[in-house]
Formats: C-alpha cells, structure tokens, sequence
C-alpha cells in the first residue's frame, strides 16, 4: 500500500496537429499541479486536502474549462460547478450556478464541512459563499476573450460544445462532431488522491458546455456521477455530463470493486469501456491500495499521476507524453 495521486484536465475528440504551444502549456500545468499534489502528500496533508489543492490550481489556470477559464452559457455568462467527496466518511459536498466564486471546490468543500447539506445551487449558493466569506470576483473575472469567441462559434454553428473538446449540432445532441481548433482542447478538472493509510478523496470542477442553456447541470456536481469516492477507491469523471449521469460512471466504478470484486482497473476500464457510450468518458481513479487508472474511450484525455513507488506520467492521447520526477 502506498500513496498515489491522478489528476485530469478533459477528455474528448482532441486533435493530435493542435499547436505544439497550446499542448505544452497544458502540460506544464499538469505536471505543475502533480508536483505541488506530490509535495503536499509527501507533508502528510490528507487526500482531501490534497484533492482540493490540486482543483484549486486548475480552476485558477485560464487554460482549464473551470473557474478561470470557464465556458459561457448561451447567455454569455458563467455557471460553476464542483464537487467533493471524502472516501473514508463519504462525507461530500456539490455546488453549482456559482457566478461569482473564484474556487468553486471550495465552497463545496464548505458545504460538506459547514452544512447539514450535501448540494447547494444557484443564489443559495452564492448567498452561502458570502456568509462564508470565500474570495469572489466580479463575472467579467471568468469571462476570457478565448471563451467569448468559443460561444460565438457555437452559435454560428448551432451547437453545443462538451468540455471544450466535441461539439454536436443542438438539435441531436448526442453525436460528437470532431473539432479540429486545437485552442479549443481544454475541459473539466478533477483529481484522487490516497495516502498510504488508504485514505482516499476525489474532487471534480468545471464550467461546463459552451452554449449550454442557462440553468443546465452538468456529472460533475452529481456525486456518483462525475465524483465518487468510497473505502474501495475514489474517482472523478470528464466528457459528456449527461452520458455520465446516465451511466454513473463514478459510483459503478466503485460498486464493480465493492460487489464484484475486480480490481480498480478492470471495473475503469469496463465502466469506460462498456457502459459509457463510445466518445463521451474518460476519468482518473485511484484505489486504497495505491492503484491507479485512467482510462477514456475518447480519442485523448489531458491527465497525469504519481504513485509511492515513483511511477508518473502525464499524458493526452492513449500513449503518455512525458515522464520522470515530480
């Protein structure tokens, strides 16, 4: 047993000719975000802890679709959203239709840790990050010149665009059309973590589609859905929000393990593989004893981890692009 930490940027249909500058900056911040995640488990800092610092590093990352660098809905605002769940209580937090929260996985951390409640939305939401006194920016904070020209495209084209990586015409919605904009790769954000107790957490971020009607929650706020953990393993979930939900990638991945007793990469690999339609998942997992998988049935899928044992990788399509310390 030992401690192991995965974390992931987006899955779905992205190009390998995207620019070579664009790909490298996403690197760096994945490799950025493993390193500080490496350092604070190495400090004893618990799984949830951990989870929640590297999210907050890439909600921070304008090259991310959460916080930052949200999406805009069809409006040209912003909705939030994050979740977090803590393995060993199955204590768990949810928020989304934040506005104007800076880190959206902690005020969900906040409502685990401060509530009677599990998911708070909305102006509820917002009204108890106020009361918590969590930073908040104005709306023009999360809305970036990148994002404004994504959603316009989208409208040109009629189309609603899944964490940034596959758009599909509004009137079917569940058949991905490849993009071949290299900007536009980039999408939700998530990270697991167990130390080497097996003590394990997941946390998962995002601002959703572009162009998705005002109101629309996506997987990533539905614990079992985009998050799950529990005393088997924790996970978090990216790609097609409503694929996700309908398959709950996150819980069956646990209940394969718990129920049927396969290891941690069997059940990611039969939940991605089997149960999730063909491009629309991919996630990260980690088990409580130090296993770690990160499987998607998209064509990439912006990941790294690091493991006890001095394994890592960072990687976007199915071969991993780098390697070495952290």
């Amino acid at each position: 047993m030992g401690w192991a930490i995965a974390l992931h940027g987006g899955a779905g249909d992205i190009p390998r000719s995207m620019p070579s500058e664009r790909r490298e900056l996403r690197e760096a911040a994945l490799r950025h975000c493993l390193h500080i995640g490496v350092e604070a488990i190495k400090a004893n800092r618990s799984p949830l802890d951990v989870a929640e610092l590297i999210v907050r590093e890439l909600e921070d990352n304008p090259h991310f679709n959460a916080g930052k660098g949200s999406v805009l809905t069809s409006n040209g605002t912003v909705e939030m959203e994050a979740s977090i769940m803590d393995g060993n209580t199955m204590k768990c937090g949810a928020v989304s239709g934040l506005t104007t929260v800076k880190n959206a996985i902690s005020l969900a951390r906040l409502v685990m840790d401060k509530t009677p409640h599990i998911y708070l939305a909305f102006d509820g939401a917002e009204a108890f990050a106020r009361e918590q006194g969590v930073e908040t920016a104005d709306s023009s904070h999360f809305i970036t010149p990148e994002n404004i020209e994504r959603l316009k495209q989208a409208k040109e084209t009629n189309t609603v665009q899944i964490d940034y990586t596959q758009r599909v015409e509004v009137k079917d919605a569940s058949l991905p059309v490849p993009n071949e904009n290299g900007d536009s790769q980039i999408g939700t954000v998530g990270c697991v973590a167990v130390d080497s107790h097996g003590n394990l957490a997941a946390a998962t971020s995002t601002g959703g589609l572009v162009n998705k009607m005002v109101g629309r929650i996506g997987d990533t706020p539905v614990i079992g859905a985009g998050t799950y953990a529990n005393s088997y393993c924790a996970v978090s979930a990216t790609g097609k929000g409503e694929a996700i939900i309908r398959t709950t990638v996150a819980r069956d991945v646990a209940a394969l393990m718990e129920f049927k007793g396969l290891s941690l990469e069997e059940a990611a690999k039969h939940v991605i593989e089997e149960r999730a339609p063909k491009f629309t998942a991919g996630l990260v997992a980690v088990s409580a004893s130090g296993e770690v998988a990160m499987p998607f049935n998209t064509t990439g899928m912006f990941r790294a981890c690091a493991t006890e044992d001095g394994y890592t990788e960072v990687g976007i399509w199915p071969n991993k692009t780098w390697d070495g310390e952290v």
